[in-house]
């Protein structure tokens, strides 16, 4: 009997140990529990999924009735805090991340619109072919989107219009352009367009009529690009606080350069400037007042120009680029002087190789003044004109244009500037194969 009664207590206690044992099982397994628990910790490890996700997640759970046995009722403060907390932080989080993808994307297209690059020049009488070289040249290398500023004369301006028209869409993507007439805003227009050149003086109104543009390259329609225009674009970001404007020397050795022998009138440092490639910035002109020998208070860009040429008139030969050289000669702070191979003229190398900057990296901007793309005096200028004239848009470059340049230079290896071909091909050949990895390889390893 003794031993009956026994048993059956160690059973009662074996039976009540296993009820606990289920009970507090269960609880512990709890599905709610177990997914309150699991979301502390993944808080705390930050791996867990996207907070949205675990705020409608937590919030459906924290929804569900309750199993038996639990004891949380749905208006109890635990339930109540925890569902407000989570909801709140995943809709907060949601919210946000639409924000960033709703402002981000029209950010992008505002960093892209302001990376669009402002180029002008002035074409007159029969210099439409020149500056569509120019335009082409431009084009082929260059990255960003440019817009051209193309100042020309009445007969000239369809022209433009027809020619430009004809360009492949692929290339007609790269740009914009706007085409203004030959306007001058103060003093006698017939006067300022006959100073040097034909229209030459147009550069100097570009801050007065292009208000709306921040920073502009003005070139000659004589210039060629042989690298990416982004590349001098981006010396914008070298000037300091009271640079305004950037030309290249008018020369490197001061015994042979021509102000510094024949000026009569002030100019820039010992040599003088080029104006034929110069990077501006609009704005700070726009706000600036010159110091000058006319008037001690100073005279903004548009009222300094005519009382400046009315002084000086009688003793430049250089026209607009002898104004600026005076301009800046009283401020000389606010230029920045960038070096030969943004600027390389016929001047660099007919009285022997002195623009140490080619040698070494090559031509960056071919500038072929005194006429020499239209005819045989420094043939090794027009034979970079020449091939890049006739290269069709969308033909391979090194077949159709690197290799002509090459092979044509070794005519001219007799002459003062082809007797050094690495000047000239040395930053071309380099800029397209920038351009063919870029269009090529990245294209093929996009496809990958």
């Amino acid at each position: 009997m003794r031993i009956h009664c026994k048993v059956v207590v160690i059973a009662v206690c074996f039976g009540v140990f296993l009820l606990l044992y289920f009970l507090g099982g269960n609880a512990a397994d709890d599905p709610l529990l177990k997914e309150v628990v699991e979301e502390e910790e993944e808080e705390d490890s930050n791996s867990s999924p996207s907070s949205s996700e675990l705020g409608r997640d937590v919030a459906a759970k924290f929804a569900r009735k309750p199993p038996a046995g639990l004891g949380v009722r749905p208006e109890e403060p635990l339930k109540g805090r925890k569902e407000v907390k989570t909801i709140n932080r995943g809709a907060s989080v949601n919210a946000k991340s639409k924000l960033r993808n709703n402002v981000g994307r029209p950010a992008i297209r505002r960093s892209r619109a302001e990376e669009v690059m402002h180029l002008a020049v002035v074409a007159c009488g029969n210099r439409l072919d020149e500056t569509l070289t120019l335009i082409k040249s431009a084009l082929l290398f260059s990255l960003k989107k440019i817009k051209f500023h193309i100042f020309a004369e009445d007969p000239l301006a369809p022209q433009f219009e027809e020619r430009l028209k004809q360009w492949p869409r692929s290339v007609s993507a790269k740009f914009q352009y706007s085409i203004y007439p030959i306007t001058f805003s103060v003093g006698n227009a017939d006067e300022w367009k006959k100073l040097f050149k034909p229209c030459a003086a147009q550069r100097l109104f570009l801050p007065v009529i292009l208000k709306d543009v921040d920073s502009l390259l003005y070139v000659d329609t004589d210039v060629l690009f042989l690298r990416p225009m982004d590349d001098i674009w981006s010396l914008l970001k070298s000037f300091n606080s009271t640079q305004l404007a950037a030309m290249a020397p008018e020369h490197e050795v001061p015994k042979i350069g021509w102000y510094s022998r024949f000026a009569r009138h002030p100019f820039y440092g010992v040599t003088g400037v080029n104006s034929g490639v110069m990077l501006m910035n609009l704005t700070r002109i726009r706000h600036t007042m010159f110091k000058n020998s006319m008037i001690p208070s100073g005279l903004s860009w548009e009222d300094l120009l005519h009382p400046l040429y009315q002084k000086y008139k009688n003793h430049i030969t250089w026209g607009d680029q002898d104004l600026l050289n005076i301009i800046f000669h009283y401020n000389p702070e606010c230029l920045f002087i960038f070096p030969c191979q943004w600027n390389y003229r016929p001047d660099h190398c007919m009285y022997g190789s002195n623009c140490k900057g080619a040698e070494e990296e090559g031509v960056s901007i071919l500038h072929g003044n005194r006429g020499v793309y239209h005819d045989d005096k420094q043939p090794a200028f027009k034979v970079v004109y020449d091939a890049i004239r006739d290269f069709p848009f969308e033909d391979n470059m090194f077949q159709s244009l690197f290799y002509p340049i090459q092979t044509k230079f070794l005519d001219t290896v007799n002459t003062l500037c082809g007797r050094i071909p690495q000047v000239f091909l040395k930053q071309i050949e380099k800029t397209m194969k920038k351009v063919y990895e870029d269009k090529v390889v990245h294209h093929v390893r996009s496809h990958k």
